[in-house]
């Protein structure tokens, strides 16, 4: 049988073959691309796959070796030659920076792009527009007058930007390397006065620090209270003052006992009471406030409260923390698991963070009610926490502020004594309240002290740098 020629079914012919002589292939060559140039389009195709077909592998790695460069096309240097040039930016603006630096080196036309699109001054910008960290630091190094702005002569160029960026991240990494070494630099006020029994709560913005003594009394600096409408205290009733002119424009009547705490916010307030009892209350303006419903079901003084829109958490002396519907203020379910009274909590997505006077600081998921970890490390009271993506920092009757892991913290795997970050020894009295930001922490205490921890502003040996000006906060008396 002759082997010269045998075909595969379905598949390429293999076996040796005889080549014609160099003229004859030549002739035949020209004379099938005189016939190939004579075909439409769809018959060119089927033409050269059936040769295709009948080829072996090596010659199937040849052929697509030639074709490889033919299918690629630099589109974002031919874009801008028919005049497209924004779909090019556009295009290469989705790139993150470790891309827009590969990006810059592909050739010329690439980089021209990147820079007259000013592409790093919108990754920058998009940076500053999601990440509180980023728009935090655009704000306290004074680099976001060069943002948000269309092209003029008041911008720097695109280079800037560029040799900004690393910068940045630069300040980012020193600030986390602050936080988990404890690196800081302190701020201390005084507040102490004839009858003063401690900083009993605070709260900061931008501008100012408003503080509540134990002499009965309310601090703050009115010049700078340009934003803040309303004023609340918490008595027996409830009142609403005007922060401006100090009238008092409403109090609100219910609780029989004293009001321990309250939250407000999109028209809605919750207050809860010694008295056991929670009430919610709908807000059409400061003068026009009704209760909605009474929320039952604590067997102790109702200590803190917090909601969104979906649950009302409250939290009590009884050791339970209960969740209700913030939509119709049924009971949903209860947190069981401290061993005394509950001081604090803070309640965000399905996180739920609550410390406690056993000592301790629980995670739970609110949707569930599990505890997701327990948190041991004061040696008083737990009376103060707050938590954002990151960290939680917890306050105590020991005089401690504590910084926690929270991504460790979700994490079951993750051993407990490598929770704790850092321990922060500077009051010497009992922690009230504290407040914190990426860059920051402000708390208050029994010692008659508000103190602000600053982590942005610090140098290799514990001073404040010059650079970026830390935030000054004076304490006015009224």
């Amino acid at each position: 049988m002759c082997c010269s020629s045998l075909q595969l079914s379905n598949g390429p012919v293999v076996g040796s073959r005889k080549r014609p002589s160099e003229g004859n292939y030549e002739k035949e060559k020209e004379h099938c691309i005189a016939l190939f140039d004579q075909w439409s389009e769809a018959e060119q195709v089927e033409f050269v796959e059936r040769l295709i077909s009948r080829m072996c592998h090596y010659q199937h790695g040849h052929i697509n070796s030639y074709l490889k460069p033919m299918l690629q096309r630099d589109f974002i240097t031919a874009l801008p030659a028919q005049g497209l040039d924004h779909i090019a930016e556009n295009i290469l603006s989705f790139l993150d920076a470790r891309s827009l630096c590969a990006a810059e080196l592909v050739c010329k036309e690439w980089q021209r792009v990147i820079s007259e699109g000013m592409l790093w001054k919108k990754l920058i910008e998009r940076m500053v527009r999601t990440d509180p960290l980023w728009k935090g630091l655009s704000e306290r190094h004074q680099w976001e007058k060069y943002l948000f702005k269309n092209r003029t002569s008041e911008i720097p160029p695109n280079s800037y930007y560029h040799s900004l960026y690393p910068k940045i991240i630069q300040d980012i990494e020193t600030i986390e390397a602050n936080w988990r070494c404890g690196r800081h630099n302190l701020q201390r006020i005084q507040c102490r006065s004839e009858n003063s029994k401690g900083v009993y709560c605070l709260q900061y913005d931008d501008d100012k620090i408003i503080s509540g003594l134990r002499d009965n009394s309310i601090k703050w600096d009115f010049s700078s209270l340009t934003d803040l409408k309303m004023l609340y205290t918490i008595l027996a009733s409830t009142q609403v003052w005007e922060v401006t002119t100090g009238e008092v424009l409403n109090t609100l009547i219910h609780h029989n006992e004293a009001v321990l705490h309250l939250r407000f916010a999109n028209g809605l307030m919750v207050t809860c009471s010694k008295d056991r009892s929670i009430a919610v209350w709908d807000m059409a303006s400061p003068t026009d406030i009704s209760l909605r419903r009474v929320l039952v079901g604590h067997r102790a003084a109702v200590n803190v409260v917090d909601f969104d829109d979906k649950y009302i958490v409250s939290a009590s002396g009884d050791r339970t923390i209960k969740v209700w519907s913030t939509s119709t203020c049924e009971f949903v379910r209860t947190l069981n698991g401290h061993k005394r009274g509950i001081a604090c909590l803070q309640y965000r997505d399905r996180l739920v963070v609550s410390g406690s006077s056993d000592n301790t600081i629980r995670l739970w998921d609110i949707e569930c009610g599990a505890c997701l970890r327990v948190l041991e490390g004061h040696e008083e009271l737990v009376r103060c926490i707050r938590f954002d993506n990151k960290r939680i920092v917890s306050g105590a009757y020991d005089g401690k502020i504590k910084v926690w892991d929270l991504q460790a913290a979700l994490d079951p795997r993750a051993p407990a004594s490598t929770l704790c970050l850092r321990t922060l020894v500077e009051h010497s009295g009992r922690v009230f309240r504290l407040q914190f930001d990426e860059f920051q922490i402000i708390s208050s205490s029994h010692d008659d002290t508000i103190l602000i921890w600053d982590f942005l502003n610090v140098s290799t040996n514990g001073q404040s740098e010059g650079r970026s000006p830390s935030r000054t906060y004076t304490y006015i008396s009224r």
